[in-house]
């Protein structure tokens, strides 16, 4: 079924330049998604590609900017255009077969992320001899309790401070002092016949352009009620969230290439040590601790939401953060059972290190089904004025087909190998 959204000209003016107080009122849902998108799979992800390869990896991390705002804009646009997330569309306009297939590769994908964030902030405990299923336990618990007491807004809040901490990997890729020769040498020696390095081309694309920080996207602009006169001001947010993204992604790679170069990672301590070899014990460990916490915090938080979201939609069921606990049981009831799954599987004991590169991976198997139905529905929708058409259109289609291929090409030789 084929329907088409229409702007009238009074909104249509409104597609101009955003003021300061716009853009300040329309900030949240990106830089939310672009900070969760820095998460504990991505920290470790960058971390094992700096210490086993180098700095062969790091201008991936910038060649993803273009395609990570690609696929973020046309999320942000049709939550913005339609007031719907991407699962209740797809379920509008072609069937809820198709809205199913979706709802599982983004569950799929929330599900795997959101235990390496489990991982994540016991491991960063466990530098302080916190045990494991003590820190689960209170994450958990927290998490819990700050969603069902909380609206959207203080929940965005909350998981915009603990995504202030993420700057500590700046902080310590620009102490780490990386050997600008040695860089050179590793951009023009790149061994794309190994195997295990194309396993890890496919882990860095998967936690840099992940399903879930696309519906996560969608789905909170919605739930913000945000609309048409926001949409160049959430565009340059969200601009400004995926190059902060993989500026702070590079700078894990670059610290990790830079003080544990020639070694494969082992476990969560190993990135640890880069920072106490950079910073000192007492103030590498505390910056350490808090880089990752919040980094797994944010994305505990996006993940759990957009699997909740996810599942509403679906079943065309409330799925609002504005909605009570009585009148959104499933909302609710998803994410705390996301949740504590999670935390369960984490405290049974898990590797880390292993797991977030799986995740990535599968993250990067999995997009291709995300796009193409972000594409169908921008070029089909969206009203005129900001229909996705002509160059723009074939050009995206170019890209997410190369991104694409790219993902499943390395991901499936790197797990046949």
């Amino acid at each position: 079924m084929r329907s088409e959204l229409v702007v009238s000209p009074a909104t249509r003016r409104r597609f101009v330049a955003p003021s300061w107080r716009l853009l300040l009122l329309t900030a949240g849902p990106g830089l939310v998604a672009m900070l969760a998108d820095t998460d504990a799979g991505s920290v470790v992800t960058a971390a094992q590609s700096g210490a086993q390869w180098g700095y062969r990896l790091l201008a991936l991390q910038f060649i993803m900017i273009p395609f990570m705002f690609l696929a973020q804009e046309l999320a942000l646009r049709l939550g913005l255009l339609t007031g719907r997330g991407a699962t209740e569309l797809v379920a509008e306009h072609f069937g809820r077969a198709a809205s199913l297939v979706l709802a599982g590769a983004i569950i799929i994908s929330c599900t795997g992320a959101l235990v390496t964030e489990l991982s994540g902030l016991a491991g960063a405990a466990g530098v302080y001899g916190v045990p494991v299923p003590a820190t689960v336990a209170v994450a958990v618990i927290g998490l819990i309790v700050m969603v069902i007491t909380g609206s959207y807004r203080s929940v965005e809040r909350v998981a915009l401070f603990f995504g202030l901490f993420e700057l500590g990997f700046v902080v310590v890729a620009w102490r780490s002092h990386p050997n600008p020769q040695q860089m050179l040498a590793h951009f023009s020696a790149v061994p794309l016949r190994n195997h295990e390095f194309l396993y890890l081309i496919a882990a860095n694309l998967g936690t840099s352009l992940m399903p879930w920080t696309l519906a996560y996207q969608q789905s909170a602009c919605v739930d913000k009620g945000l609309g048409h006169k926001h949409l160049l001001a959430a565009r340059v947010e969200t601009a400004v969230g995926v190059m902060v993204c993989q500026i702070i992604t590079a700078a894990i790679l670059i610290a990790a290439a830079a003080k544990l170069g020639g070694r494969p990672l082992v476990d969560i301590g190993d990135i640890a040590s880069a920072f106490t070899q950079t910073l000192g014990v007492g103030l590498g460990r505390l910056i350490f601790v808090a880089a990752l916490s919040g980094s797994a915090l944010v994305a505990a938080i996006v993940l759990s939401l957009a699997t909740a979201w996810t599942i509403g939609e679906a079943l065309g069921l409330h799925h609002s953060l504005e909605h009570s606990l009585g009148q959104a049981p499933w909302f609710y009831g998803g994410f705390s059972v996301l949740l504590i799954a999670g935390g369960v599987l984490v405290a049974s004991g898990i590797d880390l290190v292993r797991l977030s590169i799986a995740a990535g991976v599968v993250n990067a198997l999995l997009l291709p089904i995300m796009l193409f139905f972000l594409y169908r529905l921008a070029r089909l929708i969206l009203p005129a004025a900001v229909r996705l058409r002509g160059w723009a259109a074939v050009a995206t289609a170019v890209a997410f087909i190369f991104i694409s291929a790219l993902g499943l090409v390395t991901g499936l030789s790197g797990i046949a190998s």
